[in-house]
């Protein structure tokens, strides 16, 4: 076997010189489009100059990179790598415009982060707070998600959002997230304040097993989690009640009914914050305490703005351990 070592300049020649960022966005826009024609509209060229871009990309690397056929294109294996790169590339020219911005300005610019709506509630108005005094000029979007951290890691990967804060199960399985602890909590059986649970509180988990209930929607880890409780102890999970994902719903039904539910520890300030509403019941359900982190695509750059976003998020999470 022979190896050959190319050299950059080898590279540039037969390559680089032939690549051009423009194409590459076609590209991208292509793979997301999935036809020719919507990609031409989404770019506002003619579809003529989308294959063309596609054509001389694949004539240059001398590799298909899409397959054609009449509900549109799919990229090929070759064509998969590309995209893979090429958004990187796009991600990190953009950090880099957002860095120079952050640099000329030094309080301006724009942080995307995901959060669940606990979370979110809990956390996040002392960060926004200290970072609108800090930093009047930040805009921060907030992607609300409500799947396991296994499942909204696209959201990373896809360069939607800068970083996520959630709750997960270490260890996770991905090897490109980076994964910072933040606290640990425990979820905890909740009820109305005035409510017969919480003036005459039961004795164990039987007890609510007639109880109307607030759950979670199927696939959501608090929910999943009660089942584990109730079949771990030979019962059947609760299954009357009402279904949401909204703690604003769930914290009304609480407040005007005898409905139980389950929630994180540092929903029971937020429930709370104007008069006691909720109470926590005396039950422990057998789950562990549940992990809070923060977590990252590994080998991708933040931008400032982003790393002080996350230096907010870790001294004021200090508040909820």
């Amino acid at each position: 076997m022979r190896m050959v070592m190319s050299s950059p300049d080898d590279w540039a020649a037969r390559i680089g010189r032939r690549l051009r960022l423009r194409d590459l966005g076609v590209l991208v826009t292509v793979a997301r489009e999935g036809t020719m024609a919507k990609a031409a509209h989404r770019l506002s060229i003619s579809q003529p100059a989308v294959s063309k871009a596609i054509a001389d990309l694949e004539a240059n690397l001398g590799l298909k990179l899409f397959d054609r056929g009449p509900q549109g294109v799919r990229p090929t294996l070759y064509g998969e790598a590309l995209l893979a790169r090429s958004v990187a590339a796009f991600d990190e020219l953009h950090q880099a415009v957002r860095e120079l911005d952050y640099l000329s300005h030094r309080t301006a610019g724009e942080v995307r982060l995901g959060c669940n709506e606990s979370l979110a509630a809990a956390l996040l108005p002392a960060v926004v707070r200290t970072l609108n005094d800090e930093h009047p000029g930040l805009t921060l979007h907030v992607t609300q998600m409500s799947r396991p951290i296994t499942e909204e890691a696209r959201r990373l990967r896809d360069r939607e959002v800068e970083f996520i804060i959630a709750r997960g199960v270490f260890a996770v399985p991905e090897d490109d997230l980076d994964v910072e602890l933040l606290f640990e909590e425990p979820l905890l059986l909740i009820a109305g304040a005035a409510s017969r649970w919480a003036t005459d509180p039961p004795n164990g988990l039987a007890d609510l097993l007639t109880a109307p209930w607030v759950l979670y929607p199927p696939g959501e880890p608090p929910g999943t989690l009660v089942d584990e409780a109730f079949r771990a102890q030979g019962l059947p999970p609760p299954d009357r009640g009402v279904t949401t994902s909204s703690f604003y719903l769930r914290q009304q039904l609480l407040e005007t009914g005898d409905y139980v539910t389950v929630a994180p520890r540092c929903m029971l300030a937020v429930f709370n914050a104007r008069q006691p509403t909720v109470a926590a019941l005396p039950i422990d359900l057998g789950i562990a305490l549940r992990p809070v982190a923060i977590y990252t695509l590994r080998n991708r750059t933040l931008s400032p703005l982003a790393r002080t976003t996350i230096d907010t998020v870790r001294s004021t999470s200090t508040g909820l351990r």
